[in-house]
């Protein structure tokens, strides 16, 4: 008897963990069929490492400008485990690179070009440039000051400059000088102190501006050959502005000039935009206006 009660208790339990293993079974299937993974997570992170590196190659060449001949020493700096301070000491190692390069590249050769005005011309010594510029950044000793490294480059670039200019547009400021040397002896052209002439065509005997007024004028500017750069006359629209915002030679002009008068000027370049171009007007250009004062705005 007892040997039969212990064999039915043990179909009994066979029974109840034959069944909780099919509930199981039914479930998991369950949820298998609800699973959408197309792919373990392995062979996905290795799709998405190399579906990552699209366009990467081009960018590591034109960016970074690393040769295709030497990946396999990218490959060496992309897998390198590096400590915090090693990364510190390789981050700055690279910045030294960047900057040494955009010295050479950009910088060197752009300051060739504004001191000789040639794309092609190299007039600082390398050599001197990069001991200047890496003895500042260590904090090495240097020849001078900071103060005068900084006044010695802006007057000699000043220099550069000037004579670059003079050289391009000299011809300018000896045909206005000649120009306004030879206008000086007409009768009907008064010269003032400053070097400004001018030639009454009508006489107002309205208010005289001051500096600070605001006048509308009609007015036509040429250059000495004749060239029109401005014309309101041609717009058919008077303009109005500050006398003080104006070119000098207009503005001394203006507050000599009583309402209603109509005058020529002849401005020296440097009361008009001296070495500067502005629109039609090149650099150095002695500038003819007739001017007509038409009223004082209040």
């Amino acid at each position: 008897m007892k040997v039969l009660k212990y064999a039915v208790l043990s179909l009994a339990l066979l029974a109840c963990f034959d069944g909780s293993a099919k509930k199981k079974s039914k479930k998991a299937r369950k949820t298998e069929t609800a699973k959408v993974d197309t792919c373990s997570v392995d062979t996905f992170s290795y799709a998405m490492g190399m579906a990552n590196t699209q366009g990467l190659k081009s960018y590591i060449v034109s960016r970074m400008n690393v040769d295709t001949a030497y990946m396999a020493n990218f490959m060496e700096g992309f897998n390198a485990s590096l400590t915090p301070v090693e990364n510190k000491k390789l981050t700055a190692y690279i910045a030294g690179i960047e900057i040494r390069r955009q010295v050479e590249e950009q910088i060197l050769p752009g300051l060739d070009q504004r001191i000789s005005g040639n794309d092609s011309a190299r007039v600082l010594n390398r050599t001197l440039f990069l001991e200047g510029f890496g003895n500042m950044l260590a904090g090495k000793p240097t020849d001078m000051s900071l103060h005068k490294a900084e006044e010695v480059a802006e007057k000699q670039m000043k220099y550069y400059q000037d004579t670059n200019m003079e050289r391009l547009y000299g011809e300018n400021r000896r045909a206005g000088e000649a120009f306004l040397k030879a206008n000086a002896k007409k009768d009907s052209v008064k010269t003032l102190a400053s070097g400004l002439q001018y030639k009454v065509l009508v006489k107002g005997n309205g208010e005289i501006p001051t500096a600070t007024s605001k006048v509308k004028v009609h007015y036509e500017g040429r250059l000495i050959d004749g060239t029109v750069f401005d014309s309101s006359y041609e717009r058919q629209k008077p303009t109005s502005f500050g006398c003080n915002q104006v070119i000098k030679g207009w503005t001394e002009a203006l507050t000599l000039m009583p309402v209603g008068s109509k005058w020529e000027i002849y401005i020296p370049q440097e009361l008009g935009y001296g070495a500067r171009e502005a629109g039609k007007i090149p650099p150095f250009s002695t500038l003819v206006f007739t001017v007509e004062l038409l009223e004082i705005e209040k």
